[in-house]
This record gives C-alpha cells, sequence and structure tokens, in this order.
C-alpha cells in the first residue's frame, strides 16, 4: 500500500515551545503587511493550472526566464512532489542525506529507487560532484538536490552543479536535475545571492517558495521552473490533477510579496546576518561543549554535540527548559547533530534561547568531566 513515512519533524507544526530554535525560517509576514484596497475586489472563484500570470512574471524576472516556463504550486514541496511523481515513478533516484526528510519521502513514496550521497558534518557537508556522478547510471531519472541545503544551510557552487549536469548528460542524458533554491535569496546581510542554475540548460528544473527567507509560509506559495517546454505541460496537467488551482487570494498575496520584495529583504538580511552572528558567538562561547558548521545562506545551521555532553541528558534537560532545536536524526544525521534555527526569533528573544540552551549544556555534562 503507497503511504508516506511519518517523520518527527512533524512535531515542529504541532506544537510550540518558549523558546523555538527549531524553525527554519524567519520573522513571519501579517496579513496587514501586504492587504491593499484592490485585494477587497478579489473574485474568489478558480484561479488557473499554470498560477496567477502576474505572479508567475514576478517569479519569472527574479529568474531571468520567461513567466510560461514557471508553474506556481502548493507551496515548494508541491512541486518536489509532482516531480518525482512524474519524473522517478518507480524509476531510480540520486540525492543526499541528511536532507529535508519529505523530499526524501516522497520519492520512495511513487516507488523510486532512491540511491544516496552522504555528506557530513565533518567534511562540512560539501557536496563533490564526483560523489554524485557516482551514484548516476543509465537508468538515473531524476537528481533531487538542494542549495542552501536543509539542515545545514551549506550551499552547492555552481560549478559543482555544472560537473553534475554535464556528466548527467552522458551518463543519462533523460534525467533532470531538480534543485530545491528556496534558501538563495536568504544571503546574509550585503553578501551575494548565488546564480541559479537554470542557466546550466533545460534539464535544470528549480523549485522554491515564499515560506523561508520572506517569511509567508502560511500562503503556501512555491513554485517549479524550468526551460522544457514538455516537463511544464506535464507540470500543468499533474498539478490540475492533484489540486486542481491555486487559491487566488493566495496566489494575489503572493504578487503583493514580490512587489515589496526589495524592502523585506531589505529588513530581513540584516536579521539574519544579526542571527548567524550571534549564533557564531554562542559556538565561540561554548566551544567546549559544542561545534559548528557555519551556513552560506538561510535562517539554519548544524551544530555539534561534543563528546562531555550527555545526549540523553541534554535532550531531557531541554524538553525541561522549553528549549528546542531540530533533531539531526529527522534529516537521517548523527545523533550528536541538531539543526539550530536562527532567523526566526528577534535578536534580543534568540540571544535569550541561546542562554538557556547553555544551560542545557552545563546541566547536560557527563559528571565525570
Amino acid at each position: 500500500m503507497a503511504t508516506f513515512p511519518r517523520n518527527p519533524i512533524q512535531s515542529l507544526s504541532d506544537s510550540h515551545p518558549h523558546h523555538d530554535l527549531g524553525e527554519s525560517y524567519g520573522p513571519e509576514l501579517r496579513l496587514s503587511d501586504l492587504l491593499t484596497p484592490e485585494l477587497a475586489e478579489l473574485k474568489l472563484g478558480y484561479g488557473t493550472g499554470q498560477g496567477d500570470q502576474r505572479l508567475r512574471a514576478a517569479i519569472a524576472d527574479a529568474h531571468n526566464v520567461d513567466a510560461d516556463q514557471v508553474v506556481v504550486t502548493i507551496g515548494g514541496q508541491h512541486a518536489i512532489f509532482l516531480l518525482a511523481y512524474l519524473v522517478a515513478d518507480h524509476g531510480q533516484v540520486v540525492t543526499t542525506a541528511p536532507l529535508f526528510p519529505a523530499a526524501r519521502n516522497v520519492c520512495e513514496a511513487v516507488g523510486a529507487e532512491v540511491r544516496v550521497v552522504p555528506v557530513t558534518f565533518d567534511n562540512g557537508y560539501r557536496l563533490q560532484a564526483a560523489d554524485v556522478v557516482a551514484q548516476l547510471t543509465p537508468d538515473t531519472n531524476l537528481v533531487s538536490l538542494a542549495s542552501p541545503q536543509n539542515p545545514s544551510g551549506v550551499a552547492v557552487p555552481l560549478e559543482v552543479f555544472r560537473e553534475i549536469y554535464e556528466a548527467m548528460a552522458i551518463i543519462c542524458p533523460a534525467a533532470y536535475l531538480l534543485i530545491d533554491d528556496t534558501y538563495r535569496t536568504a544571503s546574509y546581510g550585503d553578501d551575494p545571492i548565488a546564480e541559479s542554475a537554470l542557466s546550466l540548460g533545460d534539464k535544470v528544473v528549480t523549485v522554491a517558495s515564499l515560506s523561508k527567507c520572506h517569511g509567508a509560509a502560511g500562503l503556501r506559495t512555491g513554485w517549479a521552473i524550468s526551460k522544457d517546454p514538455d516537463l511544464i505541460e506535464r507540470l500543468i496537467t499533474a498539478k490540475f490533477s492533484t489540486v486542481v488551482t491555486g487559491s487566488p487570494l493566495t496566489e494575489a498575496l503572493a504578487a503583493r510579496v514580490f512587489d515589496l520584495q526589495d524592502e523585506i529583504l531589505a529588513v530581513r538580511r540584516p536579521w539574519l546576518a544579526e542571527g548567524v552572528a550571534a549564533t557564531e558567538e554562542w559556538v565561540r562561547a561554548n566551544g567546549d561543549l559544542v561545534e559548528w558548521v557555519r551556513p552560506d545562506a538561510g535562517a539554519l545551521c548544524c551544530i555539534r554535540l561534543k563528546p562531555p555532553v550527555d545526549l540523553e541528558r541534554f535532550r531531557a534537560v531541554a524538553a525541561e527548559l522549553s528549549v528546542r532545536l531540530a533533531e539531526g536524526e529527522w534529516f537521517t544525521d548523527e545523533p550528536r547533530v541538531f539543526r539550530l534555527g536562527f532567523g526566526f526569533p528577534p535578536p534580543v528573544e534568540l540571544k535569550t534561547a541561546l542562554d538557556v540552551l547553555t544551560t542545557a549544556l552545563h546541566k547536560a555534562v557527563h559528571p565525570s568531566d
């Protein structure tokens, strides 16, 4: 029987501790930030299969593509599911671990053979093109990657994607390279935004959403972009067959997010820069108990408990103090690794949460130490 395996990461939406460092996005927009008098006149009928034209044009402008190369979906995960269903049904997928669990679950749910390329804390979660290429076979249908990655926030350089794409053209020329680049625009301060991999060719598909950097997860608006017209047509049909259309209301609000994108990001990028700096200082101050891999972008990073900290005691004390991290095992990472989200709490609350986390660390130190 087809099913989706349950993962404990679902608990992030079920409960909300006092000090939440488990989330992976920045501060939330409010509806009042987006409302205009024109929205009051919006007709609440069906939308279109491909998505609102104005919204698609805004997404296209941000990616230097044409609007007809964009399909709006119900969040980025919907786009990943549709691509897995269309491209990898009972086929072969190459992906990484650790990764956001739902991205792998959808591949397994459609009966795909999933071949995993491990990236590790010790190598800084840096993906090597040769490791991906080694997993490619003539039966490969899809290579599914993310940049920056979730949970680490570590980006994959465009040159690495280029090496993978060129090898795919030889080994599995019909396969698609899927890149989830949701965190790409979530840069720190004045850091440059990485170039989209769409420039590599027609077999590249990118997916993203407004959930992370823009703080509009509640709009459930994502998209897939491809320069392959046949794939776009199949995506539109698949979207219609699963949800018919998106909501005209949320798509109109999403278009407003793009209208305000410059000012939204002008606030959020310094916020993220302050968050990553505060986390770096916290790691430095607790260097005898914890270490980290500094992320390249996004509102998240991976930390690892050092040997003096008792893992189970730490988990218990953190729960008692109502401070939450996302557990590395949710992403198939090692047990002593945790995802720490520094972009969600305001700076003062982040400092307080990190102080509470320090208390949890010290209370969990082995007595012999």
